[in-house]
Order: structure tokens, then sequence, then C-alpha cells
């Protein structure tokens, strides 16, 4: 499979339409599983498009609700998408990525040595000044609440679609919030390594 497209000469990729895989919920709660094993092929940019859109893209344009549920409808869980060309935020509500850093720091977002060879990896990042009127541990609380909600879409898109994933919290969250240069309000709360795998299923 050719490699992305990515113009990394833009800092702005529109996304394609999101198009899922026909699985109904059933097939999609048998099937999955995490996996830890991934081949290097890089995925398409209508699979990226859909695994992003599952994991908290709008799903209702009139209120700009999102696939997976908020707290206080605060929406304080930004996905970063890392892949081998470079690393990208995902704008939800012109479903675009806006490009963060060039290069490839899949391996910054984790300890396991799989995560610097999986073709995406997504990191979810808390943006704690979105959550107002809260104590401080409640933040941390909902933040980890919020960011599962995400990662189980994920589970459930890459089950319907024949994609492997593996939710990860072995990170080494100093470093990678340097190397995307986070704010100090902005904390990674889970990351989630995507692609295929050469393990029969």
């Amino acid at each position: 499979m050719s490699p992305l497209p990515l113009n990394l000469d833009s800092d702005l990729l529109t996304l394609p339409t999101p198009r899922l895989q026909p699985a109904t919920v059933e097939v999609a709660l048998q099937r999955r599983r995490s996996t830890r094993t991934f081949l290097p092929d890089p995925l398409s940019l209508d699979e990226v498009s859909a695994v992003l859109w599952a994991a908290f893209g709008v799903n209702r344009t009139e209120t700009g609700g999102r696939t997976a549920p908020s707290a206080h409808g605060w929406q304080e869980i930004l996905v970063y998408a890392v892949m081998a060309e470079g690393t990208w935020r995902y704008d939800a509500q012109a479903h675009r990525l806006e490009l963060v850093k060039v290069g490839d720091l899949r391996a910054a977002t984790g300890l396991q040595e799989f995560a610097g060879s999986a073709p995406l990896n997504l990191v979810y990042v808390a943006d704690f000044e979105r959550m107002h009127d809260v104590r401080e541990e409640d933040r941390v609380f909902l933040a980890g609440v919020d960011s599962g909600c995400i990662v189980e879409n994920v589970y459930l898109y890459c089950a319907g679609a024949g994609l492997a994933t593996v939710v990860r919290a072995l990170i080494d969250r100093r470093s990678l919030a340097q190397a995307l240069n986070l704010k100090p309000m902005q904390r990674i709360a889970l990351a989630q390594s995507i692609g295929r795998t050469g393990l029969i299923q």
C-alpha cells in the first residue's frame, strides 16, 4: 500500500467524508479485542478519517454533538493523530487535521516497542481549562471516563472494519507533552495504537 498522500507543506488537511464499514453492534462486540502486533502497512486516508470520526467526530451538526459523551458537554478531550509522516491534532468540527509537527513521533507515544511501528497512534489529551466548576481530583476522573468512551468507540470501529487496536497507559507523559508542545493545563490521558495485524484472528 502506498504512503498516505499527506502534504507537509500545508498546516491543514481536510479529511474525506468518513465511510464506516457495515457491521452490526453485535458483530463489533464479538470481534472486539486488544492486539499488540501490527503490520507496518500505513492506513489509507479514508481509514484515518473513519477512525477519527468514530473516535470523537461530530455526529449532530446542528448542535456540534459528538460520537462519544462528554461530562457537562465540555468536550475537553483533544485527539492527536501520530503517524510516520508527522503529528496532527484532529479538528472535529471541520473534520480535518491540523499539523503539529513534521517527523515520526510514534515511539514517543508509548513505552511498548510496538507503539513505534503501529501506523497510527492516537493520543488523548485532556484540556483542563475547558472543565469549569469542578474540583481538581474530579477533573482527572471525568477526563479519564471521557477518554475511555472515545477509546471504546475506536475499538468497536476497528472490530467492524477489520483493523487491530490496543489502548495504552504506559507513556512517558512529560516527554510526550514536550514533544506535542502541550500547555500546562493539558494532560495526556491515554494513547491507542491502530493498524493491521498479521496474527490470525
